[in-house]
């Protein structure tokens, strides 16, 4: 990355909510500085943020483009507890590692470690996720201080090497497409079964106790 785009980085939210148009704040910190995005394309920073930027790279001062939302009040995800399957998506989605879980068991979210990047939520298969306002009245830097992005970059770059150390070297045997599908596979009957399950409980009779 070249001193303009960390400069750039250095001065973006860490939400990795990827409502720019890139897999993260460091992708379009670099599209910035090649010129290929503009500087209005972040929700979270809002106008603020906005503002930092044009002071950055020279570029005139643009409201946010309704193309990759509107800046709003920081959100938190939350996780209905009595819906949540423990099928583990969810964990995968996170860029912070703000959810707390394991297989077939509920899961919650650390509320310090949220940034409201909502990515969790369309990966859930049976939409028990849900968004709560947690700064009311305050949008964009407002609602985000220095210490939290700062907080966020470091737990999305941890995420990061952690999954890439999980991933297969490319020296890896030839079995290992076959083996990424079974374990794909897998995980779906696993959902698929839980889901089997949340349903039969939601339909089945209340038996009430005699007194």
């Amino acid at each position: 990355m070249n001193a303009l785009a960390a400069r750039i980085l250095d001065a973006l939210p860490q939400t990795q909510c990827t409502r720019c148009g890139y897999a993260d704040c460091a992708g379009y910190a670099r599209a910035i500085a090649d010129g290929e995005a503009g500087i209005h394309q972040c929700p979270p920073g809002g106008v603020e943020g906005v503002a930092r930027l044009s002071a950055i790279t020279g570029q005139a001062v643009r409201p946010i483009d309704p193309e990759f939302g509107t800046e709003g009040p920081r959100a938190m995800a939350v996780i209905d507890e009595a819906w949540c399957i423990g099928c583990t998506l969810c964990l995968d989605a996170c860029p912070t590692d703000a959810i707390l879980g394991i297989h077939k068991r509920m899961h919650t979210v650390i509320e310090a470690h949220c940034t409201g990047c909502e990515l969790c939520i369309p990966v859930c298969p049976v939409d028990c996720i849900s968004l709560e306002v947690v700064t009311p009245g305050d949008t964009g830097w407002q609602a985000w201080s220095q210490s939290q992005a700062d907080e966020a970059r470091r737990r999305y770059d941890a995420h990061r090497r952690r999954h890439d150390n999980d991933e297969p070297r490319p020296a890896a045997s030839a079995a290992a497409p076959a083996e990424a599908a079974t374990a794909t596979e897998r995980k779906r009957s696993v959902v698929e079964a839980a889901l089997a399950r949340a349903r039969a409980a939601a339909s089945a009779p209340v038996t009430r106790k005699r007194p």
